[in-house]
């Protein structure tokens, strides 16, 4: 019964997801962890919910707890760097700790083409700008025609590598 429960309210929260109710989301997933705490996908799920309202703090917190229980979370550490990468207050070491999750993230999955762009931007940021260009090279591969890697390694190439 309890099983059938916490599956029940997980699977409304991602439904809610799914639909854009994110408030709802997060009370239905909340009501799933209340049953089964140790669940890494209930933690993700209610990470993402919180992402979208912008509660970057609890977001943050899920998203950890979800590696904590699961260490092989790809979408987990991608989604914590990007918090970080998309703060423009973001300081050089909270860079660094954002680069050490999509390192994870690569590791786990090496043509994880998200990871391999938000690496690239990242490297920018720190103005590691060859480093840069080889996780856009390395996106390439796999992908040619991949828009924004190229529009990147295009301005990187004509404004910081002269």
């Amino acid at each position: 019964m309890e099983q059938n429960e916490f599956k029940k309210y997980l699977d409304e929260g991602i439904y809610c997801i799914q639909n854009g109710n994110y408030k709802k989301a997060i009370e239905f997933i909340t009501k799933s962890i209340s049953i089964k705490g140790d669940f890494d996908v209930s933690y993700f799920y209610r990470a993402v919910a919180y992402h979208a309202l912008n509660k970057l703090d609890d977001a943050m917190l899920d998203y950890t707890k979800s590696i904590k229980l699961n260490p092989k979370m790809t979408d987990a550490y991608y989604n914590r760097a990007k918090i970080i990468l998309e703060n423009n207050t973001s300081s050089d070491i909270q860079i660094k700790k954002a680069i050490d999750d999509l390192n994870k993230a690569l590791k786990l999955d090496e043509n994880f083409v998200d990871a391999l762009f938000a690496m690239a931007a990242a490297q920018k940021k720190l103005k590691n700008y060859h480093k840069a260009l080889e996780y856009l090279e390395r996106l390439l591969k796999i992908e040619p025609k991949a828009v924004h890697a190229n529009a990147l390694k295009k301005l990187i190439l004509q404004k910081y590598i002269i």
